[in-house]
């Protein structure tokens, strides 16, 4: 009887655990038992490289909410964003930023950086706006983070494995960063449809008369707090895409408790393009 090399493998590894001699089941059986003590000894080269990028991620992936000092929470989680650039520019999604700021009540828009048990609030200005593309760009003050490389353009093919960073949750449990592996399914064309029905005006009607265009269709679960994470390399930490949302299954109730393990990330091209000089709706609100 024939077996399997994964049928094999489990059978080698199972005999190490029972101490049995494995010279008594023939040589293939003994060279099997090399390859399986070599899977347990060390984990994966990928997984090793992941381990490491996570901890040169971390610092630079950051919540963005608002600030209001006298509201209870003060802090409302919107999105996740990252540091790019000088580190003084953070990119998130355009959908979380807020229409309106309540400025009689001085509410503020800006990034939330966890310390420790506790969090930082760090105002920022709105530098620019893509809705089509739904990204955007805000600007910070003051001390830089850490900043993520941006990748080449058109640097993934469909097959390849990424990572994103973010805060799935949001704040409900704190600021803790989370990672999810993601393998890239595809390259698909798509047309975001308006947010909701008061962003329906001309402009957004003309987005959507227009051709598609390309995101990246992962096989990876995210969740509404993911919107603005970035995916990049998990050997390189180079920045390919940005989640901005995820295939839901049934009622939108249901994206944290029935993921559909399907997400859609903004090909970084369009980051790359809102950075320069009057990049696409380039605006300034703080």
């Amino acid at each position: 009887m024939r077996l399997s090399p994964a049928l094999l493998r489990s059978l080698v590894c199972r005999l190490v655990q029972l101490h049995l001699p494995l010279s008594l089941f023939g040589t293939t059986l003994v060279c099997a038992t090399l390859v399986c003590a070599s899977l347990s000894a060390a984990p994966p080269a990928a997984a090793a490289e992941l381990t490491r990028t996570i901890q040169s991620i971390k610092p630079s992936v950051v919540g963005i909410g608002t600030f209001q000092r006298l509201r209870s929470p003060a802090i409302v989680f919107v999105a996740t964003g990252f540091a790019t650039g000088d580190g003084l520019s953070v990119i998130t999604n355009a959908h979380g930023i807020p229409d309106v700021l309540d400025t009689e009540k001085n509410e503020a828009l800006g990034i939330v950086v966890a310390r420790g048990d506790t969090v930082e609030f760090r105002p920022a200005t709105l530098q620019g706006m893509d809705r089509e593309h739904d990204l955007a760009h805000l600007r910070l003050t003051g001390a830089p983070l850490t900043p993520l490389t941006l990748a080449p353009d058109n640097g993934v093919a469909e097959g390849q494995t990424l990572a994103f960073t973010g805060f799935p949750l949001g704040m409900v449990l704190g600021l803790h960063h989370a990672t999810h592996r993601a393998t890239l399914a595809a390259i698909t064309p798509i047309v975001l449809p308006s947010i909701n029905s008061r962003k329906l005006d001309a402009r957004a009607i003309t987005q959507l008369s227009r051709a598609p265009f390309p995101v990246y269709q992962l096989d990876g679960t995210a969740y509404p707090g993911n919107s603005g994470s970035p995916v990049y390399d998990p050997e390189t930490g180079a920045v390919h895409g940005v989640i901005n949302m995820v295939l839901i299954k049934g009622l939108k109730e249901t994206a944290i408790t029935s993921p559909s393990g399907i997400s859609y990330a903004i090909p970084v091209s369009h980051v790359r393009a809102l950075l320069q000089p009057g990049g696409a709706g380039s605006t300034a609100r703080k």
